[in-house]
């Protein structure tokens, strides 16, 4: 006799069964739409620069357009949260920063997780940043920076683009490190806070290599890079390790998908990655501005963003950052 307890079962059954056949299907068939990448930081700046980059060599691979949307704002907290609540279908995925190391320990509350909430796809590229100063500043090098900052305690003025960015937390590191102390000036942006140390309104700022071509064509002068080694586009530039044992700080860009995303469309993404990250035409692009690409499997991105969020949860706790 069929019972209605067994009636449930039956149907229990068949409906998951009709799943994994409709999960099955839209794996196999991944992708037949436009894929929309997610940039949770305004357009213009290097991070958007290289989520193009990465877009147009996905399309390629995918044989579907990947279309940048730039949802910036909330130390890109309102990107991250727009993937991890999208749909698991694999049409809308998250050029992710290292934020998402960060952004935890520094916000009160947070409406998503970024080791729950989001699945790893594959790391994209990892990067220094670079210490950069006026041309007016007295300091030539990271040494003498650290003796005019500890000969002026609290009266240099320390700029990044935005509190909790990737720059700030690097010259928070440098400070600890270095056993200095300096005045916070956040700014709305990159483009603003490099404007003002031009002419020598703030006297230090930590950016991307894309700014190199300002030390280069002589606007500003750069004194060191965060990395554990020299970067290859500007071999000549020390790292601040060199001077202050200790020092290291390397930045990374990821791509994401929302959590329960299909494991098969998880590894179709990764390996359309790995393939993109490989075509020569980017890899120049990249290796020009110090980013250094560096493909992964979803596992070890995982990993990565696990052991990079207790580091600076660790550094954010000591230097009593928070923001609500």
């Amino acid at each position: 006799m069929l019972t209605r307890r067994r009636l449930m079962a039956v149907s229990a059954a068949s409906a998951l069964a009709s799943n994994i056949v409709i999960s099955g299907a839209r794996a196999d068939t991944w992708p037949d739409r436009p894929i929309h990448m997610v940039v949770p930081i305004a357009a213009g700046g290097p991070t958007d620069t290289n989520a193009r980059l990465v877009a147009q060599q996905l399309s390629k691979m995918w044989g579907q357009d990947v279309v940048i949307d730039n949802k910036g704002g909330a130390g890109t907290n309102i990107g991250n949260e727009f993937v991890a609540h999208s749909e698991p279908d694999g049409y809308t995925i998250l050029y992710g920063t290292s934020s998402l190391s960060s952004n935890g320990a520094l916000y009160r509350a947070l409406s998503y997780s970024p080791t729950k909430d989001l699945a790893p796809v594959g790391l994209v590229a990892k990067f220094p940043f670079f210490m950069f100063v006026p041309n007016s500043s007295p300091a030539k090098t990271v040494a003498a920076f650290i003796a005019y900052a500890k000969a002026n305690p609290g009266k240099l003025i320390m700029a990044s683009p935005g509190t909790g960015s990737g720059p700030h937390l690097a010259e928070v590191l440098f400070m600890q490190t270095a056993h200095i102390q300096m005045t916070h000036a956040p700014y709305r942006g990159a483009a603003p806070a490099f404007i003002d140390l031009i002419p020598g309104r703030v006297q230090c700022y930590f950016g991307s290599g894309e700014l190199l071509t300002y030390s280069r064509s002589g606007q500003v002068r750069v004194l060191g890079s965060s990395g554990a080694k020299r970067s290859p586009a500007a071999p000549d530039v020390p790292t601040i390790g060199e001077t202050v044992p200790g020092y290291e700080v390397e930045s990374w860009q990821a791509i994401f998908a929302p959590a329960k995303t299909s494991p098969e469309i998880i590894e179709k993404m990764n390996a359309g990655l790995v393939k993109a990250l490989a075509v020569p035409a980017l890899t120049e692009k990249f290796e020009n501005t110090a980013y250094t690409p560096t493909p992964s499997s979803p596992e070890e991105l995982g990993k990565f963003l696990k052991a990079d969020t207790a580091k600076w949860s660790a550094i954010i706790k000591s230097a009593g950052l928070k923001i609500d």
